[in-house]
C-alpha cells in the first residue's frame, strides 16, 4: 500500500516549521535589502538622504512589478507546460519571459533616466530632497536592467526545482550590499551616491548568479531559438502574472499618494514636508519586515492547508488555521509591544535627526501601526482561502487593505486632521481589513464544519458494459450548459456498449489526490477571471492547476487503454495530438431551448436560468482559454458541431454513432 502523504499525517507543528523557515528566510532578506541603503545613509547623510530615497523607492518598485509579471508568468507557464509533458512548449515560455524582461528593463531604464525629474515630482519630491533624490535616483535608474531581469529569473528558478539557489543567489547580494554600503559611504564619503552604487554592484552580483543558472535548468534547454519572444505566449505570460503586477503596483500608488498628502499636510504642520515622508517610509519598511515574516509563516503553511482540504482532514485544516492565527498573532503582538515602548530605539536605527523628527518618529510608529495586529489575522486569511481553492476571497483580501481602505482613509482623514490623519489612516485601514477577513473566516469556519457533519464516501460504481465496437475509439463532447450535451453523451455510451466519463473523473481525481469529492466538483472545468489575482510573488500552484493536470494524466490513460465517451474537461485539447480514433464533438442550441431544460432538469428558476447559463458558459470558456490558449466555441477545434434542437437529443446521438460507422 502506498504511503499517505507526510502533509496528511505529520505533526501541523512540525509540518508549519519544516516548510515555513526557508519562506521567511526569504521574504525577511527581500525586505532587509531595502532597508540597508537607509541604515547606512542616515547615519553617513542624514535624514534627508533617507527621505531621498523614500522619494526613488516606488521606481524599484515599478522595475520590480513588471519582471514579477514576466518572472511569475514564466515560471506559471514552466509549471503549466511540463505539466502537460511539453518540455519545447516550456522552454519557449521560459525563453519569451526573459527575452521580455530583458527588453522592458532596458526601455524602462532609458524612460526613467529622460523623465527621472517628472517621476519624483509625482511621488512626492520636494525642493530640498531633489539633489539627493536626483543623484540617488539617476544610479538607481541604471541598475534597474540588473535587478529587473534577476527577479525574472529568481521566480523562474524557483518553479525549475531550484528555491535554494535562488536564495542563495538573493543572500549574496545583500550580504554584498551591507557590505559595500559603509565602504562607499564612510571611507570614500560617497554619501547617498556611495549607496546607490552599492546597491547597483549587489543588484549586478545576484543577476550574474541568476544568469549562470540559465545553462543549468533541470526541467528545460534553453537556446538561441527559444529567446526569440512570441506574441502569442507573451500574452499568456503576462495574463499568469498580472496578479503579481497588480499587487506591486498598488504599492506604488500607495506611495504615490502618500507621499503627496505628507507634503501637502506636512507643509502646513511643524514637522515641514521632509520629515513625514522620511519617517513614514522609514515605518512602512520596518513594518513590512513584521509582515515578511507572518507572509513566510502562511505561504510555507499553504501547501499543508491545500492536502488536508481536499483530502477532506477538516480537523487538520482547522488545526493548521488555527496554529498560524497564533503564531502570527503572536509576532504582531511582539512587534506592536516594540512600536508603543521604543520608537525612539527603533528611529535611532536609520541615523538621527532633531527634536521635531523624532517627535513624529514616536508619532507615527505609534499611530500609524497602532493595530499592527490585526496584521497576523488579515495577511495569513488571504493565503489560507487561496490555498484552498477560494481564491476571489483571497483577492479581495489581498487588495482591500491597500487600495479600497488605506488609500480611502489617507484622503478623508487628512483632510479632516492634517499630518495625523495621514496617520490615523494606518489602524483604520487595518481594522477595516481585519473585520472583513474574520467574517470571511467565520463562515468559512462554518463551512467546513457543515462539510464534516455531512461527509460521506461515495465508491465509484460505474457499469462495465460490454463494448459493441470492433475498434478502438475515443469521443469527447464539449457543450454549452443546458444544450443537452451530457445526456446526448449518456446516450451514445449506451448505444455503443462503452464507458462514460464525466462525474466518474470526480472519484478518480480524488483518490489519486487526495482532494475532497466535494472540492473537485465545485473548482473543476471553472475559472474566475479574478482568480488570477491570487496567483503570484507570494503563491505557489494552485489546486485548479493540480485538478488541470491529474485529469489531463487520466484522460491520456483512459484514451489509450479503452473506447469511452468524456464529456469536457478540455478532452478535446489534451488528445489533440492523437488523430486516428478519437472524435471531438461539440453541442449548442439556442438560448431558449437551453432554459427550458435548466428549468426542467436542474430546477432552475425561470427568471434566474439565463445568467446561470452565461456564467457557467463564461467559467468554462475561461477555464478553458486559460488551459489551452483556445476559444472554448471554436468550431474548428472540433470534428463535429451539433445543434441539438434542430436534430433532438435522440438524433443527435445516433448521429455521432453513425459517424462511429458501427
Amino acid at each position: 500500500m502506498e504511503k499517505e502523504n507526510i502533509l496528511g499525517t505529520e505533526k501541523i507543528g512540525k509540518l508549519i516549521r519544516q516548510f515555513s523557515i526557508p519562506c521567511i528566510i526569504s521574504l525577511l532578506v527581500n525586505s532587509l535589502y531595502n532597508i540597508i541603503d537607509q541604515i547606512f545613509i542616515g547615519w553617513g547623510v542624514g535624514y534627508l538622504g533617507n527621505g531621498a530615497t523614500n522619494v526613488v523607492f516606488p521606481l524599484t518598485m515599478i522595475g520590480l512589478a513588471i519582471s514579477l509579471m514576466f518572472g511569475d508568468g514564466a515560471s506559471s507557464y514552466l509549471s503549466l507546460k511540463l505539466g502537460e509533458k511539453k518540455k519545447e512548449e516550456a522552454a519557449k515560455g521560459v525563453g519569451t519571459g526573459i527575452s521580455l524582461s530583458i527588453i522592458t528593463s532596458i526601455i524602462f531604464c532609458i524612460i526613467t533616466l529622460i523623465f527621472l525629474p517628472q517621476f519624483l515630482t509625482i511621488f512626492g519630491c520636494t525642493d530640498i530632497l531633489r539633489e539627493y533624490a536626483t543623484i540617488y535616483g539617476r544610479i538607481i535608474s541604471m541598475g534597474l536592467p540588473f535587478v529587473m531581469i534577476g527577479t525574472s529569473l529568481n521566480s523562474i528558478i524557483r518553479a525549475d526545482g531550484s528555491p535554494r539557489y535562488s536564495m542563495l543567489s538573493m543572500v549574496t547580494g545583500a550580504v554584498l550590499n551591507t557590505i559595500l554600503d559603509p565602504i562607499f559611504i564612510f571611507v570614500f564619503k560617497m554619501g547617498v551616491e556611495g549607496a546607490a552604487i552599492a546597491t547597483v554592484i549587489s543588484q549586478f552580483v545576484t543577476f550574474f548568479l541568476n544568469i549562470l543558472y540559465v545553462k543549468k535548468f533541470k526541467t528545460i534547454e534553453i537556446n538561441k531559438q527559444v529567446l526569440i519572444p512570441k506574441f502569442n505566449i507573451a500574452r499568456k505570460l503576462m495574463m499568469l502574472g498580472i496578479s503579481s503586477f497588480i499587487t506591486q503596483m498598488s504599492f506604488v500608488v500607495v506611495m504615490a499618494v502618500e507621499n503627496n498628502l505628507l507634503v501637502k499636510y506636512g507643509t502646513e504642520s511643524k514637522y515641514g514636508s521632509e520629515i513625514p515622508i522620511t519617517v513614514v517610509g522609514i515605518v512602512m519598511k520596518i513594518s513590512q519586515i513584521l509582515n515578511s515574516i507572518i507572509i513566510g509563516v502562511a505561504v510555507g503553511t499553504q501547501p499543508i492547508w491545500g492536502y488536508n482540504y481536499g483530502a477532506r482532514k477538516f480537523g487538520r485544516v482547522k488545526e493548521c488555521l488555527k496554529t498560524v492565527l497564533g503564531v502570527s498573532l503572536i509576532i504582531s503582538t511582539v512587534a506592536f509591544i516594540l512600536f508603543q515602548t521604543i520608537p525612539d530605539k527603533l528611529i535611532s536605527i536609520f541615523g538621527s535627526g532633531d527634536a521635531n523628527y523624532m517627535e513624529f518618529a514616536c508619532l507615527a510608529f505609534r499611530t500609524y501601526l497602532l493595530l499592527c495586529i490585526c496584521n497576523g489575522v488579515q495577511i495569513p486569511s488571504s493565503i489560507f482561502f487561496q490555498a484552498i481553492g477560494k481564491s476571489t476571497k483571497s483577492a479581495i483580501l489581498s487588495l482591500s487593505r491597500q487600495i479600497l481602505f488605506l488609500i480611502t482613509s489617507m484622503i478623508i482623514l487628512s483632510s479632516i486632521f492634517g499630518i495625523m490623519g495621514i496617520l490615523y489612516a494606518g489602524p483604520c485601514a487595518d481594522f477595516l481589513a481585519f473585520i472583513l477577513a474574520v467574517v470571511f473566516l467565520v463562515l468559512e469556519l462554518k463551512n467546513l464544519n457543515k462539510q464534516a457533519d455531512e461527509d460521506e464516501d461515495i465508491m465509484f460504481n460505474q457499469m462495465i458494459l460490454s463494448s459493441k465496437l470492433d475498434k478502438h475509439i475515443v469521443i469527447t463532447i464539449s457543450r454549452e450548459y443546458g444544450s443537452g450535451g451530457r445526456y446526448i453523451g449518456k446516450l451514445v455510451a449506451e448505444k455503443l456498449g462503452i464507458k462514460l466519463y464525466d462525474k466518474e473523473f470526480i472519484s478518480k481525481v480524488a483518490e489519486e489526490t487526495g482532494l475532497s469529492k466535494d472540492y473537485i466538483e465545485s473548482n473543476e472545468q471553472k475559472r474566475e477571471k479574478i482568480s488570477n489575482l491570487s496567483n503570484g510573488y507570494y503563491f505557489e500552484a494552485n489546486n485548479a492547476d493540480t485538478l488541470y493536470f491529474k485529469e489531463a494524466e487520466i484522460i491520456k490513460d483512459l484514451a489509450s487503454k479503452e473506447s469511452c465517451v468524456i464529456i469536457g474537461r478540455c478532452a478535446d485539447f489534451i488528445l489533440k495530438d492523437i488523430k486516428d480514433n478519437i472524435i471531438n464533438v461539440f453541442i449548442y442550441s439556442d438560448m431558449d431551448s437551453k432554459i427550458k431544460r435548466a428549468v426542467q432538469y436542474y430546477g432552475l428558476d425561470k427568471e434566474k436560468a439565463q445568467k446561470e447559463i452565461k456564467r457557467i458558459n463564461k467559467l468554462r470558456a475561461n477555464h478553458y482559454k486559460y488551459y489551452t490558449e483556445r476559444e472554448w466555441n471554436d468550431n474548428t477545434n472540433y470534428d463535429i458541431c451539433i445543434n441539438s434542437d434542430a436534430l433532438g437529443i435522440e438524433k443527435s446521438a445516433d448521429l455521432i454513432c453513425e459517424i462511429i460507422d458501427v
